[in-house]
């Protein structure tokens, strides 16, 4: 069904990647995201109905169509709540995806941000813009791009190395523009979004009639990529058999399609990314030496987010006038508390979860700046104080910190919610020798909302 379904709508021009269950779709939509996804529901692991809630958790946008064979009432009303645009039942014929896929994209409904070229030249004479700039002032960042620029016009292999989020694609981007084939087209595959039987038909092409299925000519990428950059995404995951006929292509520059009759030449500049160590790839024998000495001929290690603080300043400036301008949202400043946790944190995802984090920030966000509660689950929003009068309690103890509320809150005066509120919480706990789950349950709120709020105290030096 994912072969018919990617034959289908690429024929119509789309641009179409393929995952075997929910977790790879997950993946792929964080690194490149898509304008729209289809997915069945019964899958192995994580279903449909789950993998719909988790997208709209990430991209609330991003348009999903749900298909199945085992159609119920309640798993057509589920999905319909959770925001699916549509629900098509198996077996249906090609039109009804092909109309589906149609009416999502008149409808307008796409997040604003294109995915991530992975078809055709641009128009002649074109230079396509770089989309994602490369951010910061990190000295060892500064002298990887140096290096980039002074081999972006040659020919020489370039494998981009770091962990995931780091922006190997937007590096290879950056190489693309500054090189004498910045008018040329910039073709990427992600060599892990596609099962075998389709990667080597998408890399090398295929006369028609080659295989059952093939019924039309179809060029591949390296042949798309003529006289302009491929970059090779995630190259540590093709499989052995497909890396000795890679490895041909590069040392021979030349393609021969599958069924085709001859070679051709070919005038591409190859990048590759990957985030697995391939030395030990190589020794563990699930990639050909040979191959990474090809590819290894400049390596560029792109350092992660955690060892660049002096840039996070910078990047969150940027995401934030991004999204805002995306979404039509004013554009804020994270709050004292945020700014403090940002300088703690170590960016395990790196810009890249930074970048999801800001959205989802932008587009959550109720108040004048950015909260913790805005980027993190596990932080909870303020809890309304409720009225002191409705603040009943047994012990003795109880009624004098209610007491105390009361005048705090007759003698507001000018003093801000949030100074008020301050106020009584410290005297909750201090009427209550610091015992946060009695303090907590005098002011109606959990403890563990208790907990946020004296980590947000202290980390604007409120408290001690």
């Amino acid at each position: 069904m994912r072969v018919a379904l990617f034959e289908a709508l690429s024929r119509n021009g789309h641009e179409v990647a393929v995952a075997e269950n929910g977790q790879m779709a997950l993946e792929m939509i964080g690194r490149t995201p898509p304008d729209l996804v289809v997915t069945d529901i019964k899958m192995p692991g994580m279903d449909g109905l789950e993998l719909l809630r988790q997208i709209k958790a990430l991209r609330p946008e991003l348009p999903v169509v749900i298909m199945t064979g085992f159609a119920t009432v309640d798993t057509a009303v589920e999905a319909m709540k959770q925001g699916a645009f549509d629900y098509l039942l198996k077996p249906f014929p090609v039109e009804v995806i092909e109309e589906t896929v149609a009416r999502v994209f008149a409808l307008g409904r796409r997040l604003g941000q294109p995915a991530a070229r992975v078809g055709g030249p641009p128009k002649t004479g074109e230079t396509q813009p770089l989309e994602k700039p490369i951010i910061g002032q990190n000295p060892k960042l500064l002298q990887l791009m140096a290096r980039a620029r002074s081999v972006a016009s040659s020919k020489a292999t370039v494998l981009i190395l770091g962990e995931s989020g780091t922006g190997k694609e937007v590096f290879a981007r950056f190489i693309h523009q500054e090189s004498d084939r910045r008018n040329g087209p910039f073709v990427a595959l992600n060599c892990a979004a596609l099962p075998e039987g389709l990667l080597e038909s998408e890399l090398f092409g295929h006369e028609k009639g080659a295989f059952t299925g093939a019924i039309v000519t179809k060029k591949g990428k390296f042949e798309l990529a003529d006289t302009g950059t491929l970059l090779l995404d995630e190259i540590g995951e093709i499989p052995l058999h497909l890396q000795a006929k890679l490895l041909r292509v590069l040392q021979e520059e030349e393609v021969d399609r599958l069924g085709g009759r001859a070679p051709f030449k070919i005038d591409v500049h190859v990048l590759a990314t990957t985030n697995r160590d391939l030395e030990q790839a190589v020794k563990e024998g699930t990639f050909r030496q040979d191959l990474y000495y090809r590819l290894n001929v400049i390596p560029l290690k792109l350092p992660p987010l955690r060892e660049r603080r002096e840039d996070v300043g910078a990047l969150v400036d940027f995401f934030i006038r991004k999204y805002a301008a995306q979404y039509g949202k004013p554009v804020k400043s994270p709050s004292a508390a945020v700014w403090a946790r940002f300088a703690d944190y170590d960016w395990p995802g790196n810009v890249r979860e930074m970048e999801n984090l800001i959205e989802r920030a932008m587009l959550l966000s109720q108040g004048r700046e950015l909260e913790l509660w805005d980027f993190w689950d596990d932080v909870e929003p303020p809890a309304m104080i409720e009225p002191v009068a409705a603040v009943v309690a047994p012990a003795s103890g109880h009624s004098a910190v209610a007491a105390a509320n009361t005048s705090a809150a007759l003698e507001i005066g000018a003093q801000t919610l949030r100074e008020v509120e301050r106020q009584m919480i410290l005297q909750a706990l201090q009427a209550n020798d610091n015992n946060r789950t009695h303090a907590a349950e005098i002011l109606g709120i959990s403890v563990r909302t208790l907990r946020n709020k004296l980590h947000e105290y202290r980390s604007q030096g409120m408290i001690d």
